[in-house]
């Protein structure tokens, strides 16, 4: 045991014990940000931007879970020019997934292991158009399902095929939770990292000891995921994990690519304030980011 623990250690892959506070930090010297996630439509982004001053809290980021192929030009330009005022970062999500598909197999309790995964040469070159047709319309954040688009996308990043500044966010739904596959997804090019939702502190210590990225941390989940609530758990996720982005607002859905109303919107930014008070309560001297961070990857209007 203890030589596979040190094989580990010399090839970058740590333990989460003992718990020591992480002094990782985003480029702004900050621990934490929010991501409020399951934001789908235009309407649905402005009421979220809306209830902003009415809760006085700062998110950072906003996620559209349902794929960027179910989402008109037009309505991918308004959210960026939402997003691009209000300051904050807009994650679209690849598509077509295995959900999509003609795949019969995702559809099934044994195959639905496969998730959102990518089927075939055709999907992959249909994602990557995807990927391309939200970049040129000016957005900077793409949520991936699949690591091998993960691989091709960062080599396109570097090739001079997309932007330079295009940030990819690894989801929960690519079901890793272990410090050796965070580490690879940071080596094919992830920006940032959900791990799966119910890992337990240490767990994420380990994560954050083996490396450099954001940990993009559900504080709640929908009903489909468990529906577990994790508000006190945050300061130690803060703690423990820093840098993170706080993902609030999900018990709200039933589901995976739940079609948010203007309504659970405002309550999504209402969950953000109970977060926000559990930090202020139990780790007041966490320092969130600022609005407006220059290391964001903020949409462009064009």
């Amino acid at each position: 045991m203890n030589k596979n623990r040190k094989f580990l250690e010399n090839i970058g892959i740590k333990s989460g014990y003992p718990l020591i506070e992480s002094k990782k930090r985003f480029m702004d010297g900050s621990q934490y940000r929010f991501e409020v996630p399951g934001i789908q439509k235009p309407s649905t982004l402005r009421a979220l931007i809306n209830a902003l001053d009415e809760y006085d809290v700062t998110i950072h980021r906003v996620t559209q879970t349902k794929g960027i192929m179910l989402l008109t030009d037009q309505e991918i330009q308004e959210m960026v020019e939402i997003a691009a005022d209000a300051r904050i970062e807009l994650f679209l999500s690849v598509g077509p997934r295995a959900t999509y598909d003609t795949s019969a197999t995702a559809k099934t309790r044994e195959g639905s292991r496969i998730g959102y995964r990518l089927r075939g040469y055709e999907n992959l070159l249909y994602a990557l158009e995807d990927v391309k047709r939200a970049a040129n319309l000016g957005v900077k954040g793409i949520v991936v399902y699949d690591e091998g688009m993960l691989w091709v996308l960062n080599k396109m990043r570097k090739s001079g095929h997309l932007p330079k500044d295009l940030h990819f966010k690894v989801s929960a739904h690519c079901g890793h939770g272990n410090p050796a596959s965070a580490l690879l997804l940071e080596k094919i090019g992830a920006d940032s990292f959900n791990p799966v939702r119910d890992l337990q502190i240490p767990m994420l210590a380990s994560i954050r000891n083996t490396i450099k990225i954001p940990i993009d941390l559900h504080t709640e989940n929908p009903e489909s995921s468990g529906g577990f609530i994790r508000h006190y758990e945050v300061p130690d996720m803060i703690r423990y994990a820093a840098p993170v982005y706080l993902k609030t607002g999900g018990s709200i859905a039933k589901k995976h690519g739940w079609e948010t109303t203007k309504t659970e919107a405002k309550e999504r930014i209402r969950q953000v304030q109970l977060v926000q008070s559990m930090i202020e309560r139990y780790y007041p001297e966490a320092r969130a980011s600022p609005k407006g961070s220059e290391d964001l990857a903020i949409p462009v209007v064009k």
